[in-house]
């Protein structure tokens, strides 16, 4: 029973060092490996700390996901070294290839969007852009609360989703359409969602997206839309309109993202095959972390 009890009071230690570090990294002064071995822990100390409930299961996701933005943030840390290593051509020549000799993004914008102009069509593309920010969330949210038998799973490979992309904007960190068009580096692209947002948000816009966009050169794969792909792919295992209302998300939101110059199609591709690449090896990994969580779950506090 002692040793049940320093086990709960270490996990619940390593949890509350999980989530002050991002928040106090700068002041610290903490080098990016130093984060990752203080924010990681988090999720499975909280395995061992408190008994299964619905409430600790999300809170497991939430540790998860605390921990992933830290990382996807910090390379930022260093704007000038992130400069350094930026890509920004090989998209750009992939999508002028797709596009027959001018990118998809420049053709849609000429075809579809006016300079100044912020329409219906804008308007709302930028709308399903900003609920990304909820979409593969409140995925989860709805397993957990209305399907709890496909939450473990889901969540696990939304998580493999989010860090294994975040792993490439490590390695390769790549410039978005807007910016490589604001730099000269192909024909003029607006960035049509701040733009929107501006008009939409006014005074709260600025804060809003300063407070939201963490690194800007995480472009390659997009998650956007690679995890809205694996938000459909979760939504099949629960029954046919959730998952025609997924991929009906994922699709309309992977236009939104070309058109509104935020990614290049090739960024999407990569999303694509990030998470149909997850989704279709799953099966033959799941053996092995079943193996790992009855060891955590042998190790959990019990209720009562």
């Amino acid at each position: 029973m002692r040793s049940t009890r320093v086990l709960s009071r270490l996990a619940w230690g390593a949890v509350a060092v999980g989530v002050v570090t991002p928040l106090l990294r700068h002041r610290l002064k903490l080098r990016p490996p130093v984060v990752s071995a203080l924010t990681w822990p988090a999720p499975p100390a909280l395995a061992l700390a408190q008994p299964r409930s619905p409430l600790r299961d999300a809170g497991i996701y939430a540790l998860q996901m605390w921990a992933y933005f830290a990382q996807f943030d910090m390379p930022d840390d260093d704007p000038e070294a992130l400069l350094r290593r930026l890509r920004v051509d090989y998209p750009m020549r992939i999508d002028t290839a797709l596009g027959l000799g001018t990118a998809p993004t420049v053709r849609l914008q000429r075809a579809l969007g006016r300079d100044g102009k912020i329409g219906p069509l804008e308007y709302g593309l930028s709308a399903v852009h900003w609920s990304w920010f909820l979409v593969p969330h409140g995925t989860l949210a709805y397993l957990l609360l209305r399907h709890r038998e496909h939450y473990p799973r889901s969540a696990v490979l939304m998580a493999a989703c989010f860090d294994l992309g975040c792993v490439v904007y490590w390695l390769v960190p790549t410039a978005p359409p807007w910016w490589a068009g604001g730099q000269g580096r192909m024909p003029r692209v607006r960035r049509i969602m701040e733009e929107a947002g501006q008009r939409v948000w006014r005074r709260l816009w600025d804060p809003l997206y300063h407070g939201l966009q963490g690194n800007p050169f995480a472009a390659m794969p997009s998650l956007h839309f690679g995890t809205s792909v694996m938000a459909a792919r979760i939504l099949s295992q629960v029954g046919p309109r959730q998952a025609a209302l997924g991929w009906a998300y994922a699709l309309t939101l992977g236009f939104g993202l070309v058109y509104l110059g935020e990614h290049y199609v090739v960024d999407l591709l990569a999303g694509l095959a990030l998470a149909e690449g997850i989704w279709r090896t799953a099966p033959r990994v799941e053996p092995y972390l079943r193996a790992v969580a009855a060891v955590v779950q042998r190790l959990e506090p019990r209720v009562g």
